[in-house]
């Protein structure tokens, strides 16, 4: 059986990893600074900025999913939410790279394109954004992550060990789809994210699909659903917000994302299952 330890599995999309992997038949190990809430596998209380301790939980395993971070900017002082998801970050894949580990994931964002936290809003510079966009953060959060994406592609370099990074859109589990009436019509709402999101279970999967696939080396995958959370078509969400953006890459007739998911469908074989107007039944 297949060993997997998912770090920060105690968390909101963590629980989702740790649930996915354990029905798909992998021994996992979860390994978080908390309890969660309900134990879907053995929890090892872990220090992920300690090398030492990540050394340790890391031992025997086959593979590694590391979503343990701070998730999200301002939550927390500047320094601290860089010193820890950079240095946790590090630490996990030293740790997998000294112990032979050959597969890892890690949790990047669509925060590193700089569009969530800037201070002075902006647009992209093209849709959908797809993952060659410049990433532009004015924050400690995701500049994090673009530092995490190169660690992964040192740690590539020196080890050979393959490395997905998943550029998360908003992160959504099958309970917060009750609350998508309340914004669904506003286009002022969400435009930070592009209105993106995705389904924790869909995330889940792409995290086993990555463990699965071969030959992927150190590489940046965005993640998000096929539509956006809106109930407004896309072109107009743009016209309402970004009335600048003339560079359309791809047609927009309906409601398609503007974080763009066809490089993780290519890569991994990968297809959102879960989409938000499945769940409400309105906005079509």
């Amino acid at each position: 059986m297949t060993k997997v330890v998912v770090t920060g599995g105690s968390g909101m999309l963590g629980r989702w990893v740790v649930k996915h992997f354990a029905e798909q038949g992998y021994e996992v190990v979860n390994a978080d600074a908390r309890l969660p809430e309900e134990p879907l596998c053995r929890t090892i209380i872990t220090d992920l900025t300690n090398l030492g301790e990540v050394y340790g939980v890391l031992a025997g395993a086959d593979a590694v999913v590391h979503m343990g971070a701070i998730p999200v900017a301002y939550s927390h002082p500047n320094e601290v939410t860089f010193q820890n998801n950079v240095m946790s970050t590090y630490n996990v894949l030293e740790a997998a790279g000294g112990l032979g580990i050959r597969k890892a994931v890690i949790a990047s964002s669509e925060s590193s394109y700089g569009i969530v936290f800037a201070k002075e809003r902006f647009a992209p510079q093209y849709v959908p954004v797809d993952e060659a966009h410049p990433q532009l953060p004015e924050d400690s959060y995701g500049l994090s992550k673009i530092v995490n994406e190169q660690t992964a592609d040192m740690i590539h370099r020196r080890t050979g060990m393959q490395v997905v990074s998943f550029r998360l859109g908003n992160v959504i589990p099958p309970e917060r789809y009750e609350k998508f009436p309340e914004f669904i019509h506003h286009p002022e709402q969400r435009d930070r994210i592009l209105w993106s999101y995705i389904d924790t279970r869909d995330a889940a999967e792409a995290c086993r699909l990555a463990i699965e696939a071969d030959g992927l080396g150190s590489v940046a995958l965005n993640l998000a659903a096929d539509d956006t959370s809106m109930a407004v078509k896309s072109r107009d969400l743009l016209s309402a917000r970004y009335p600048d953006v003339t560079d359309f890459r791809a047609p927009l007739g309906g409601f398609e994302s503007l974080l763009s998911n066809e490089k993780a469908k290519k890569l991994l074989g990968w297809q959102p299952k879960h989409a938000w107007r499945d769940y409400v039944g309105i906005g079509d």
